[in-house]
């Protein structure tokens, strides 16, 4: 695909603000920083010293950061948007609705890099990808975003880290994309408007059905965008390997699992990877 890319410029707090502005988003002003070990660490900080819902860190690059279990993350500078958002959930919440907290900030996510690759569909539990093989053959599929949420005290931190400008040679994997090599063109500014624009009203539907992800329509709407449910996939779990097809997301936001074995409900922090088979 030929890639259409936008000239990386820095971010700055007058870019970013100027963008939530014109989307009409009513959040806190972001802190904008050149260059972080990790964004994700920069909003736990800020998070502990009383920070409220949905303030964010963003950056224009990230030298340290992390994806779930500990992977690297890293990034070129200018070329990837790159932030982490404060979320402050009701108190008494059932467990069964922390573990929605990242698949929301999934279809997010995916709605947002839908309007500019609409290929993009949810690789459980945390990424945003394009179906298909890399554009060197690598077995796919082809990764735009990740996300990582962590928890301190009463707070989330959800880090959400996804390729824009990149040119090929600039990915961190074979197996990876970006925006710009998929034939879109979005700036990093508007794409973070973007993403919070669609993240809101999905947080704020959560929150009102007491964290229920069926009542709400979470569940369903996760469903539909789902690159897993209805394949045959492979989960490697606590040093075993499980096969079977990937039948539903439960209601605790866990995937299940049909196989030999029978039925196996599988959470985010069990497995170490899920690929297609």
């Amino acid at each position: 695909m030929a890639e259409s890319r936008i000239p990386a410029s820095p971010l700055s707090v007058g870019s970013v603000v100027a963008a939530l502005t014109a989307a009409s988003l009513h959040i806190p002003a972001p802190v904008v920083l050149a260059v972080t070990d990790s964004t994700n660490d920069e909003a736990l900080t800020i998070a502990a010293a009383g920070a409220p819902a949905w303030s964010a860190v963003v950056a224009d690059q990230q030298r340290s950061g992390r994806g779930r279990l500990g992977r690297v993350w890293e990034t070129p500078p200018g070329q990837a948007l790159l932030f982490s958002t404060v979320l402050r959930p009701p108190a008494g919440w059932a467990a069964s609705a922390w573990g929605w907290i990242p698949l929301i900030a999934g279809i997010a996510v995916g709605n947002a890099i839908a309007e500019h690759c609409p290929e993009a569909t949810l690789k459980w539990p945390n990424d945003v990808v394009i179906d298909g093989p890399a554009h060197d053959g690598t077995p796919g599929p082809r990764k735009l975003a990740g996300i990582l949420a962590e928890r301190r005290g009463d707070a989330v931190v959800v880090g959400i880290g996804i390729n824009v400008m990149h040119a090929q040679d600039m990915l961190p994997i074979p197996a990876a994309t970006s925006i710009a090599i998929e034939g879109g063109r979005v700036t990093r500014e508007a794409l973070l408007a973007s993403v919070l624009a669609n993240w809101l009203p999905l947080w704020d539907r959560f929150v009102a059905g007491g964290g229920d992800a069926q009542a709400t329509g979470i569940r369903a709407d996760y469903s539909a965008m789902s690159a897993t449910l209805g394949r045959r996939v492979r989960v490697d779990v606590a040093g075993k390997e499980l096969v079977g097809e990937a039948t539903e997301i439960d209601l605790d936001g866990h995937v299940v699992i049909d196989g030999v074995f029978g039925r196996q409900s599988v959470s985010a922090g069990d497995i170490t990877h899920l690929r297609p088979v």
